[in-house]
């Protein structure tokens, strides 16, 4: 997506961060893309399952691990068309193992848009799948983040997972409430999540509710810094490295395909206008 606006008195008020004007290559420039057939990291060059290793390569510039599939990096062709809906479409051979068809839906209403993903298993074996949603927010000095979890994941300097923490232990974490968001880095996986969440910009005068389907218990939630003019809440189905992580990839939210089976998920944004005081303007 290249941006999604509110318009306000012949204003655009930016609810995704929108595309840089004249555009770019960098999908880490648009508003939101789509994560399929996985979120995130996956460690090792690739992982067990089946009795087998499935090997996968690095897909990005600087990252030593393959990231969020490849449909954020692929072509889709637009199979319907109209002023408030756009499906689009792929066939993937690969990466890896994994042999998908994914259909993508963005549907725009009075209140908001509503996002639905689905993938289908075209290989000839089961597979360990994982859907996710990838949008870029703006950050201002008010910006607050609603979303209770349970857990949070602590990551290493290679943004892998490496202990799931009670959010209690991190309280400056804990998004039961509006809190800011950290003025320091944060890039964490956070599990338990109900599928509701809002983001408040007193300064704008906007919020902004999420409503995300059961598949999706997991956020990750990822800010550079203060400074920075954007963060991003990722409304996902796993945990960073499920298809590696102990027990085993289901335990963290992965789901086995079997050939010609399909996982769907949704996720509606709905835009509301708020006081630009106050602390229950929500």
């Amino acid at each position: 997506m290249a941006r999604f606006d509110v318009l306000r008195g012949g204003q655009r008020i930016e609810v995704f961060r929108p595309w840089p004007e004249g555009g770019t290559d960098d999908p880490n420039t648009l508003g939101l893309y789509v994560l399929v057939p996985w979120s995130n990291r996956i460690s090792g060059l690739g992982f067990n399952f089946g009795g087998a290793f499935h090997a996968l390569l690095p897909n990005a510039e600087g990252e030593p691990c393959p990231i969020h599939g490849d449909g954020w990096l692929s072509s889709w062709h637009v199979s319907s068309n109209s002023d408030r809906c756009v499906t689009l479409e792929r066939e993937a051979d690969g990466p890896g193992p994994y042999c998908y068809g994914a259909v993508l839906n963005y549907s725009l209403d009075a209140d908001g848009m509503t996002i639905r993903l689905a993938a289908t298993n075209l290989a000839a074996i089961a597979l360990p799948f994982g859907l996710g949603f990838h949008p870029w927010f703006p950050r201002t000095r008010t910006t607050q983040l609603m979303a209770a979890a349970n857990a949070v994941w602590l990551e290493d300097a290679r943004h892998l997972p490496t202990e799931r923490a009670a959010v209690t232990r991190r309280p400056e974490w804990d998004f039961s409430s509006f809190r800011s968001l950290p003025t320091g880095w944060i890039n964490n996986g956070f599990v338990g999540w109900n599928g509701r969440a809002a983001i408040r910009w007193e300064d704008r005068a906007l919020a902004l509710e999420v409503e995300a389907s059961p598949q999706l218990s997991n956020f990750i939630l990822y800010s550079p810094s203060a400074d920075a003019p954007f963060f991003c809440f990722e409304p996902v189905s796993h945990a960073v490295d499920a298809h590696n992580l102990s027990p085993g990839p289901e335990a963290h939210g992965l789901v086995v395909l079997e050939p010609g089976t399909t996982l769907s998920t949704d996720c509606r944004f709905r835009v509301r206008e708020i006081e630009c005081s106050g602390s229950n303007a929500l």
